[in-house]
């Protein structure tokens, strides 16, 4: 059994596509992010462990996610059917592969547009700039920062990631490269998502993302 933590504000449109595409071995965790909807009944009715996150924020959301995980290997995921969970295992089955090396491993899913308007020009610019500056300052070679992933939950909890908004992506990978780690990525289709979007789908949502993220670059040492 593997757990994907899902963190959600307002998703109640989006989480029964979510939910029902969820492979078997694989267990939802909801963190509800303080919805305002009905994402927390929802995604009960269809079978996920509903945590809540005391604190604001998707990064505080991940956060509590991976604390109430239960498995070795967690997964991560937005809950907003951007993203398919038939894709995780994917995920795993390359983790596997990284950790086959002898060190610990971080995959990321690398999203590949697919319908239009799945992935704005404004927020592909911002993360493409921002992996390049990733790339530069951990000696990756990303292509995007994206919001799938797939790791052991002890060594994420290790790495001691502080960010508890936007920054949080991010600094998991900047940490994690710094430690050591393998960290690759794989191709998984970007669809487009339900409902109203926080973060791509606005350029005032996107700006804020890069401003943490960009905080974060600056912030984290080896």
């Amino acid at each position: 059994m593997i757990d994907v933590v899902l963190p959600c504000l307002d998703e109640a449109e989006a989480l029964p596509w979510v939910l029902t595409r969820m492979p078997g071995g694989f267990r939802p965790l909801v963190v509800d992010n303080a919805s305002t909807d009905d994402s927390a009944r929802v995604a009960a009715e269809h079978g996920a462990r509903v945590v809540p996150a005391g604190v604001r924020g998707f990064g505080a959301a991940c956060h509590t996610g991976i604390l109430a995980a239960e498995t070795e290997v967690v997964c991560v995921m937005d809950a907003d059917a951007s993203l398919d969970p038939a894709e995780l295992p994917r995920l795993v089955a390359a983790l596997g592969d990284l950790d086959a090396a002898g060190r610990p491993g971080l995959v990321l899913g690398r999203r590949r547009p697919s319908g239009r308007g799945a992935w704005p020009p404004h927020a592909r610019l911002g993360n493409a700039v921002l992996a390049r500056s990733l790339n530069r300052r951990a000696g990756t070679r990303l292509h995007d920062l994206g919001p799938m992933r797939a790791a052991r939950r002890d060594g994420l909890l290790a790495l001691g990631i502080a960010d508890r908004r936007f920054g949080y992506p991010l600094e998991m990978v900047l940490r994690a490269a710094h430690a050591g780690w393998r960290v690759g990525e794989i191709d998984v289709a970007y669809r487009p998502r339900t409902g109203t979007s926080k973060v791509t789908g606005t350029l005032t949502g996107t700006v804020r993302a890069v401003r943490d993220m960009r905080r974060v670059l600056a912030e984290v040492t080896p």
